[in-house]
């Protein structure tokens, strides 16, 4: 009998103490994921439900199309970040545009798998990927500086809430501090 996915063929050497490590790495994965999941749907504009049901989503499709036995799958900063601007700069709050956006960025990654583009990650220079880290903190750092100060993010991605400092500084009673 052949199988097309190898996540439905039967496991030989599944046993009890493996069950209860994937048990306790389900767990573990749930209690870090969800509040991620939260947190990023509440960044992209949508809405908490919005960030578990991708979580959701995340987990199914790890499970159904690949993965190794030790990887765990679910939301990540980067990923997120850059579709949280996507999401405020282009959707503007519009579910069906997010949800068109976000079907073209999996089919997007579904094409870059199926032509084994990954494999190229290894020849980035760390300076890049050093890089592109440090971008994506900025623009959370951008992005969190007005609800820290008590103001809701405009829709328009880190620009527009840069362009709002100044107005939102003026208000700021810094001898609180």
């Amino acid at each position: 009998m052949t199988y097309r996915l190898p996540q439905a063929m039967p496991r030989v050497s599944y046993s009890l103490d493996t069950f209860r490590g994937d048990i306790f790495g389900g767990i573990t994965s749930a209690v870090v994921g969800l509040p991620i999941a939260l947190a990023f749907g509440v960044a992209s504009g949508l809405g908490a439900a919005a960030g578990l049901y991708g979580a959701i989503a995340v987990g199914f499709f790890a499970a159904v199309f690949g993965g190794t036995r030790s990887q765990i799958s679910g939301p990540t900063a980067p990923t997120s970040v850059a579709m949280a601007v996507i999401f405020t700069v282009h959707a503007d709050g519009d579910l069906s545009k997010a949800l068109a956006i976000a079907m073209m960025a999996g089919v997007i990654q579904i094409l870059l798998g199926a032509l084994r583009i990954g494999r190229f990650i290894s020849y980035t220079p760390y300076s890049v990927t050093s890089g592109f880290m440090s971008g994506i903190g900025i623009i959370i750092i951008i992005i969190q500086t007005l609800p820290f100060l008590g103001w809701a993010v405009p829709t328009g991605g880190p620009l527009k809430a840069m362009r709002s400092w100044p107005e939102v500084l003026g208000d700021v009673n810094f001898e609180a501090f």
